[in-house]
């Protein structure tokens, strides 16, 4: 089954021009907000999806976002290509989720909520690690689209269903049926794409943090942290936020910090309804 998976990683087409325009753009010195623009003019996918992003009810603006220009002004360059690097991969990625018992539309809400919640608990502490973790945050269960093909392909959705609604980690299960973790596919996806090894060493333990190296074993455990309480199925449940608190506290994070985060996001999502 792994050489199955390896196969379909294989097989994925390469990243658009326009991503690949702004990688290039990420790893200049000086960054121009003119060229980013014009770069993501060229794509009006990007363009309408970002606007539509920066206007949901997570980012709590209060008058509508109308133009990339404004919505840079507010986001900032990083965080809005992150968000159009995440979702021109989502764009690319379209298989049923199915035996993970979830929609694209809850994964795509997921992704979001967890680079919103680094974005608001991050923050506070330290700028620089929050933007180092906003795309990995984004982009880490990008594999769940090449393991559930693998699933469905194998026949493998019952067992796999039946297994969640008993209780196990989604992780445990990968491994005992697929040999593999999401995370782990998600970094060789983006080796596959040639991303940058910052992306795929913070991802790639994140559902094995005992095997993370030292050097990104503390981004990996906040995104595993992020992980447990966007679960795309059950987000900020009472169960996922207190197993979340106690991993905070297992980490030595300041937990107070964290939770005002989720309280402010619960908030924001309850207005979105």
């Amino acid at each position: 089954m792994i050489n199955e998976i390896i196969e379909k990683i294989n097989d994925l087409p390469p990243l658009p021009e326009t991503i690949t325009k702004i990688e290039i753009f990420r790893k200049k010195e000086t960054q121009e907000v003119e060229e980013l623009i014009s770069i993501l003019e060229t794509d009006p996918f990007i363009v309408s999806t970002l606007l539509k992003v920066s206007n949901s009810a997570m980012f709590g603006f209060r008058s509508k976002v109308e133009t990339l220009g404004r919505l840079i002004n507010l986001l900032g360059m990083k965080f809005a290509i992150f968000i159009a690097i995440n979702e021109t991969i989502q764009n690319m990625l379209t298989t049923d989720l199915k035996p993970y018992g979830i929609s694209h539309d809850d994964y795509v809400k997921s992704t979001r909520l967890t680079s919103t919640l680094i974005n608001l608990w991050i923050s506070k502490k330290d700028a620089e690690l929050r933007d180092d973790l906003i795309l990995p945050a984004l982009l880490q269960q990008t594999g769940l689209f090449i393991l559930s093909e693998v699933i469905i392909s194998n026949n493998l959705t019952e067992k796999f269903q039946e297994k969640l609604a008993l209780g196990a980690e989604i992780s445990e299960i990968e491994k005992e049926l697929l040999g593999v973790t999401t995370a782990q596919v998600t970094a060789e996806i983006f080796k596959h794409w040639k991303l940058s090894e910052n992306l795929i060493q913070t991802i790639e333990y994140v559902d094995e943090l005992n095997k993370c190296d030292e050097e990104f074993l503390k981004k990996a455990q906040i995104l595993h942290i992020a992980k447990i309480l966007c679960n795309p199925k059950e987000p900020f449940s009472t169960i996922q936020i207190a197993k979340a608190l106690r991993k905070a506290k297992e980490f030595n994070f300041d937990e107070t910090i964290l939770k005002k985060s989720i309280e402010v996001l619960q908030d924001r999502l309850l207005d979105e309804k």
